[in-house]
C-alpha cells in the first residue's frame, strides 16, 4: 500500500469490534486505512502520536445535520417546528449566497471535527449546495450530502420554492459532479425536505433516481404533530404509511426524527430496514416530543444519532446527544436500565456507519477499516476519577467535545492537539460574525 503512515502508541482503544474489546494497544495507519493493531508495534512511521493516558475511539458519526443552518445558531430559539421554519429558518436559508453557505458549512464542519465527529449525513438548502461541498472537500470531513428539494407547500419563500423538473435536474447534475469524490469520502444523497414540502411527482422521481444511481435518500418524517396533521389532510394517510405506499422505504432511506409513529409505522420501518436518525436535543428544544427509540430497537429497527441543525440545538456536540439519548428514555419509561451507555455509544458509531451503508468501512477500530478516529483526554476534573470506571459510561455521561484532542479522518489528522489543520478557525469565526448580520437583515427578522 502507498500513502503516509501514522503510528498511534499506547492508547486505550474502545474498539467497537465484534467482541467490544477495550484494550491498550498501538494503531498503525497507512494511507487511509488501519493496517495493524497490537502491543508495542515496531514500525517506522512518518508521524507518531503518543496516546499514553488517552482514549482512542472510532470517529463519531452524525446521521442528520444541516451545515447550511450553522450560521443561524441562536437566531430561532424558543419556537415550535413550523413557526421555526416559516418565520426564521426558511427566510434565512432563502437569503443564502454562495459565500454565506460556504462559511456556514465551514463553521459547522469545524465544530464537528473539534468534537470528534468524522462522518455526517447532511441536508443542504435549495441553493448553493456546491459551496458547501467545496467546504466538505477541503476540510477532510466524510459526508453523504444532498441539495434540499422543495416544490410544494404554503409559507415557503419564493427563494426556496422550486419547479419540480428543475429541482430534479439540479440534484442529478450535482450528483454526477460530486458523488464518490475523493476516494468515495463524499457521496451524494437525494434530500427532499419532507412530505409537506414535496409533490408526489418529485418523491416518486427521487425514488427512481436513487435506485438508478445506487445512492441514499435523506429526509425528515414524523417530527411534529402539526406535520402529521398536514400530511394526513393532504395525502390521506400518515407520514410513514405514505412513504411506504410510494415505495420509498428501505435500506437506502434515512429518516430524521420519527417521533410520532403508530404501531403500524414502527413495524414498517423495522421490517423494511429503513434507517432512523434520532435527534434528541433538537426534539427537546423544539418541544417536538421524544421518539420511542427503545421500542424501535426491540423491533430490530436501524437507529443512529444526529444533532440536526445548529439553530434547533445550538451545538453539534455528539457527546451531548449521546447523554440526552440515554437520559430522556429513562425518564420517559421510568426505567434506569433502558438505553444503557454501551447501547448509546453503539448507535453513535456502528449505528451511524450502518446508516451510511459503510458498516464495513467505518464505525469501529479494526484492521482493514478506514482510519476515522478520535483521541480523547479523559483526565480533566469533570471526568475524574477515572480509575476503575467504565470508559464507555464516561464517554456517554461525562465527556464532552472539549475532551477531544486529535481527530483523524481517512487517515488524515484534521485536528491535532485541539488545533484544526485543514481549516482556519479564527477566520471562520470572523467570517461568520460578519455574514450573519447581513443574513438577518436580508431575511427581515432584525
Amino acid at each position: 500500500m502507498t500513502g503516509k503512515t501514522l503510528l498511534i502508541q499506547n492508547g486505550m482503544l474502545v474498539t467497537m469490534n465484534k467482541g467490544r474489546e477495550i484494550k491498550q494497544a498501538d494503531i498503525f495507519i497507512q494511507g487511509n486505512r488501519i493496517e495493524a493493531i497490537g502491543q508495542r508495534l515496531q514500525m517506522e512511521a512518518d508521524e507518531k502520536i503518543d496516546a499514553q493516558g488517552m482514549v482512542v475511539i472510532p470517529g463519531l458519526i452524525q446521521t442528520h445535520i444541516h451545515l447550511t443552518q450553522t450560521l443561524f445558531k441562536g437566531q430561532a430559539d424558543d419556537l415550535e417546528l413550523l413557526d421555526w421554519l416559516k418565520k426564521r429558518i426558511w427566510p434565512l436559508e432563502g437569503g443564502h449566497t454562495e459565500e454565506s453557505n460556504h462559511i456556514s458549512a465551514k463553521l459547522g464542519i469545524a465544530e464537528l471535527i473539534k468534537g470528534g465527529t468524522t462522518a455526517i449525513i447532511d441536508m443542504e438548502t435549495v441553493n448553493h449546495t456546491e459551496a458547501a461541498l467545496e467546504a466538505v472537500l477541503s476540510s477532510g470531513m466524510r459526508a453523504h450530502i444532498g441539495k434540499c428539494m422543495m416544490d410544494y407547500g404554503k409559507g415557503v419563500p419564493d427563494s426556496l420554492m422550486e419547479n419540480t423538473q428543475h429541482s430534479i435536474r439540479e440534484s442529478e447534475r450535482i450528483l454526477k459532479a460530486w458523488h464518490k469524490k475523493d476516494s468515495d469520502r463524499i457521496q451524494y444523497a437525494f434530500a427532499p425536505r419532507f412530505v409537506v414540502s414535496c409533490t408526489e411527482e418529485l418523491l416518486l422521481k427521487v425514488r427512481d433516481l436513487a435506485r438508478e444511481y445506487g445512492v441514499m435518500i435523506h429526509t425528515h418524517a414524523s417530527e411534529n404533530q402539526g406535520e402529521i396533521a398536514l400530511v394526513q389532510k393532504d395525502r390521506g394517510m400518515r407520514n410513514i404509511t405514505y412513504l411506504h405506499k410510494l415505495g420509498l422505504t428501505g435500506e437506502n432511506l434515512i429518516l430524521a426524527h420519527c417521533i410520532w409513529l403508530d404501531e403500524e409505522e414502527m413495524r414498517i420501518l423495522a421490517d423494511t430496514g429503513t434507517k432512523i436518525s434520532h435527534c434528541p436535543n433538537s426534539n427537546l428544544k423544539l418541544a417536538s416530543g421524544i421518539a420511542k427509540i427503545p421500542e424501535l430497537l426491540d423491533m430490530g429497527a436501524n437507529v443512529s444519532i444526529g444533532a440536526d441543525g445548529a439553530p434547533c440545538n445550538n451545538n453539534l456536540d455528539m457527546f451531548k446527544e449521546m447523554r440526552s439519548a440515554a437520559l430522556i428514555q429513562k425518564a420517559r419509561l421510568f426505567q434506569p436500565t433502558v438505553m444503557p451507555a454501551h447501547k448509546v455509544f453503539e448507535l453513535a458509531t456502528l449505528g451511524g456507519a450502518k446508516a451510511m451503508g459503510l458498516e464495513n468501512e467505518i464505525g469501529s477500530i479494526e484492521e482493514g477499516k478506514k482510519a476515522d478516529l478520535a483521541i480523547l483526554d479523559l483526565n480533566d476534573i469533570h471526568v475524574a476519577p477515572n480509575s476503575g470506571v467504565d470508559i464507555v459510561s464516561q464517554l456517554v455521561y461525562s465527556a464532552g467535545a472539549q475532551d477531544v484532542r486529535t481527530t483523524i479522518i481517512d487517515g488524515r489528522m484534521v485536528m491535532k492537539d485541539r488545533t484544526l489543520t485543514t481549516m482556519d478557525e479564527k477566520g471562520i469565526r470572523e467570517d461568520a460574525n460578519r455574514v450573519i448580520l447581513q443574513q438577518v437583515k436580508k431575511a427581515g427578522i432584525l
